[in-house]
């Protein structure tokens, strides 16, 4: 196999020089960045040789700013498959114990918990709601105008001592809202700690999607230093890259649990799966398909 390393201000120059000396055959194994531009690494398979493997999807994965250390393991064969192998992917866990949501500040938190409430009810089951924002206003109106709605009875507990005392329900899905919190003020996140500990939950991180890959990785590694355990991602009907939300997902090793992809309170959540991402991954610029 004869390697060859292309450097240029883009992917497609770099492309362009990789084609026209090694031709139409050669493969991309690599792309990173390189000071001000890119290198390319290409292989191209002596005459004679077994078939090359299948073209990767290095464009893709460049648009949607993937990590680079990500971005060689995806490169080549079913993306389903290879996520699957390089992230991880599961459910939130609603009815083993109470499910706290966490987050940073506008990351759709409250929306988040109201379309799960919906679930559960449309599901036939009454869950119940708690609230621990005690700091934005007129948070919690807008979470009971929600919990009226599905009859769904909603409590305040904005300590520790207040929350362990509203969970002790058996037999009933139990979540949590909590006020946007900044996870490198050590104040804030052993306050999430310590209410997650009175709880007995679960930590749930919502974090919305089009975030820088590197600020996402930030949050992701010290949310989950706070405790948090799996990762639900936002904003994906409105985001156009995802790199932030594979960064997050890989730095702080949260599995994948759910996507919010529109603005309904029944229909705005589904499960994120391998191939849900792996699809959204092969999407660029405008090119969008409707769930």
């Amino acid at each position: 196999m004869r390697l060859k390393h292309y450097r240029a201000a883009s992917v497609p120059e770099a492309m362009a020089q990789m084609r026209a000396e090694l031709g139409a055959e050669a493969l991309i194994l690599n792309t990173r960045r390189w000071y001000d531009g890119v290198e390319l690494t290409a292989a191209l398979e002596p005459e004679g040789s077994a078939a090359p493997p299948e073209r990767g999807h290095v464009e893709a994965l460049t648009y949607h700013a993937v990590p680079d250390r990500l971005r060689g393991q995806l490169a080549f064969g079913n993306l389903t498959a290879l996520l699957g192998r390089a992230l991880a992917f599961g459910t939130l866990p609603l009815h083993a114990k109470p499910l706290l949501l966490a987050g940073p500040p506008g990351a759709g938190k409250t929306l988040t918990l109201v379309r799960l409430a919906t679930r559960l009810t449309l599901a036939g089951q009454r869950p119940m709601v708690i609230t621990t924002d005690d700091a934005k206003a007129g948070a919690n109106e807008q979470l009971l105008a929600f919990t009226r709605l599905l009859n769904v009875p909603l409590t305040e507990a904005c300590d520790p001592v207040t929350l362990s005392r509203a969970v002790r329900r058996e037999g009933t899905a139990v979540l949590i809202d909590t006020q946007g919190t900044d996870p490198f003020d050590s104040a804030q996140s052993d306050r999430l700690r310590a209410l997650a500990a009175a709880a007995g939950a679960s930590v749930a991180l919502v974090l919305p999607a089009g975030l820088d890959p590197n600020e996402a990785a930030d949050l992701a590694r010290a949310y989950a230093d706070a405790g948090a355990t799996c990762l639900v991602a936002t904003r994906l009907d409105i985001a156009r890259r995802l790199g932030g939300i594979v960064a997050a997902a890989d730095a702080g090793h949260l599995p994948l649990t759910e996507a919010g992809i529109g603005p309904g309170a029944a229909d705005g959540l589904v499960p994120f799966t391998a191939a849900f991402l792996a699809e959204r991954l092969l999407q660029t610029g405008t090119t969008r398909h409707a769930h």
